[in-house]
């Protein structure tokens, strides 16, 4: 006989609170600030570029916990375990930047920390495609932060004005995809019409 469906094994856009597009908003605006600071910072130093990259990988990794119950998922659910995965390892290594600073370590662990996060985010999405709103978003979001990660070894000879340049310009593109998802979220959020 099968058992019944549970809620962890439920359609993840059952669970969907309406209140979604919040922590997608917040994440867009952590990596357009980012984004901001690697473009108009002419001459960065090395504390900078470690407290820069630190932060925002710590706050991108933070608003990706948050978007896990928001999205609709437990933390025992595949899904769950993988945003959580993927926020954890950006929150990891943003505290690790923050706190250690080279050219050497920006570059490993900012690379290392966007492509595990990439990965698990690339992986959410295909399991979820077509099943989430977010799905779309989250199989993008995980390619740029594994090109961001591939990309970011090659510039660490080049200081830390070019691995922030690096760094920055994956962060405005998933700021840009974010904010559209983050609008699309609240638009249909308001437009549907209230749950009994």
């Amino acid at each position: 006989m099968t058992q019944p469906r549970t809620p962890a094994d439920a359609a993840p856009a059952t669970g969907q609170r309406p209140d979604l597009w919040q922590p997608v908003l917040l994440r867009s605006a952590a990596a357009l600030v980012f984004g901001a600071v690697t473009i108009f910072w002419a001459s960065p130093s090395v504390e900078v570029m470690g407290w820069a990259g630190g932060l925002y990988l710590l706050a991108t990794g933070v608003l990706l916990l948050r978007t896990v119950p928001a999205a609709g998922f437990q933390a025992a659910a595949a899904a769950g375990k993988l945003l959580s995965a993927a926020g954890a390892v950006l929150a990891g290594a943003g505290f690790s930047l923050a706190m250690l600073h080279s050219d050497l370590l920006f570059g490993v662990v900012a690379a290392a920390g966007l492509g595990l996060a990439g990965a698990f985010e690339l992986l959410c999405g295909l399991k979820l495609r077509g099943q989430h709103p977010l799905a779309r978003d989250w199989i993008t979001s995980g390619a740029i932060g594994l090109g961001t990660a591939a990309l970011l070894p090659f510039f660490i000879g080049l200081g830390a004005h070019a691995l922030l340049g690096v760094a920055g310009g994956g962060a405005i593109i998933s700021g840009v995809l974010w904010v559209l998802s983050g609008l699309t979220l609240r638009h249909d959020a308001r437009s549907s019409p209230g749950k009994p």
